[in-house]
């Protein structure tokens, strides 16, 4: 049955529009409609208050949330737990992240995904997996023992034929060009990340086909004024995507405004890296033994080593907006028309559009969620 949400200020792709209902049929956007559209007359409506209604957010990098690690038990069951967590900020998209782990985890993990996949469960989009093929130099939390070049039997296991996304990063330097082509054809999307690359390097690894880059400014080296490192690669390239930690800890705001303002409009992105207390009461966790202490928002070792974050999707956009100056409703893109290109699924999420998946978030003006749609499917978020 279709349903028309009405009374909201919608962002389409040519900017806000409060004179739209959006028609959803099923899982998807079946149109766009004036308000004064004849065929809206008998249609079943849900007024909607006159909130924002947004794209769905699609999250890139999300290692945790309620209570729940997905190293420490990647099951189908984890994996719920943390959309579920998540949906509530507005993520109606995501991929569970893998922090460097074993391979016996990595298999689980991988295994977990798939089922998941076929189960259905909401939002989920594929697998990240977030090392080990890692460079000690920038190796942030992550623990170095699981640190190693992949063999021939790995590599195969990552390029296997695969359900939904499958996202790796590592480090140029660590693989030979040959291994992480072979990724690239096996349709696996790779990003540069925990590397100690210089520019060259870095260089030629996007011409053999890295995508992006995972949390700029963060566990690489940066840009120069004669080593331009893989800071400089990533703001000098048009055609790759940078995931972006906009929670006024990982990267001072100024050095945010300055890369958004080098980097081609559309290549940003926002991500949370968030770990277990998002969507929880439980504010600390344990990462590799060790006992994560969350305070101000901040995530971090007793050394003071930032262990991901309590970010959440939500409040990207809110920082991107009110600590960056970003424009509303490009750091609404930012949070998922960009991803959603960035994952070559720009033809079916991250629009509100005829077509689309009925991915969307209901918001108002604090940036407090008041409703989320996955697949047309409704849940009021408290």
């Amino acid at each position: 049955m279709t349903i028309a949400l009405t009374h909201a200020r919608v962002l389409t792709g040519a900017g806000w529009r409060d004179d739209l209902a959006v028609l959803l049929d099923g899982s998807r956007v079946e149109a766009l409609l004036p308000l004064a559209d004849p065929r809206l007359q008998d249609m079943p409506r849900q007024d909607l208050g006159g909130a924002m209604l947004l794209p769905g957010f699609i999250d890139v990098q999300v290692n945790g949330g309620g209570g729940a690690l997905f190293n420490d038990a990647p099951t189908v069951e984890t994996i719920r737990r943390i959309g579920a967590a998540h949906r509530r900020y507005g993520t109606t998209g995501f991929l569970p992240t893998l922090i460097s782990d074993d391979l016996d985890v990595m298999r689980a993990a991988l295994v977990a995904v798939e089922q998941a996949l076929a189960e259905g469960v909401p939002g989920l989009l594929g697998i990240h997996l977030e090392g080990p093929y890692l460079a000690l130099a920038r190796k942030g939390v992550h623990d170095p023992k699981y640190f190693h070049v992949p063999g021939s039997e790995e590599l195969a296991l990552l390029c296997a034929p695969h359900r939904g996304i499958r996202l790796v990063t590592l480090a140029p330097e660590q693989l030979p060009l040959d291994s992480l082509r072979a990724l690239v054809d096996a349709g696996v999307i790779v990003c540069a990340g925990h590397t100690a690359a210089d520019y060259a390097t870095t260089r030629a690894a996007l011409d053999a086909g890295v995508r992006g880059f995972t949390h700029l400014f963060n566990a690489m080296t940066p840009l120069g004024s004669r080593a331009p490192g893989v800071v400089g690669a990533a703001l000098d390239d048009p055609d790759s995507w940078c995931g972006i930690i906009v929670d006024g800890h990982h990267v001072h705001p100024a050095s945010l405004r300055v890369a958004i303002a080098a980097k081609a409009r559309g290549k940003m992105l926002l991500v949370t890296d968030a770990m277990p207390p998002v969507g929880a009461d439980q504010p600390d966790f344990v990462l590799n033994g060790e006992t994560i202490i969350v305070k101000d928002g901040i995530c971090q070792t007793a050394q003071g080593v930032l262990a991901g974050s309590a970010l959440d999707m939500a409040t990207a956009v809110r920082n991107a907006a009110q600590m960056l100056g970003v424009p509303l409703d490009e750091a609404v893109r930012m949070a998922s028309t960009y991803p959603a290109d960035f994952l070559r699924l720009g033809a079916t999420h991250g629009r509100i559009a005829a077509g689309c998946q009925a991915d969307l978030v209901l918001m108002d003006d604090d940036y407090r969620v008041l409703r989320s749609w996955i697949a047309g499917t409704g849940q009021t978020e408290s």
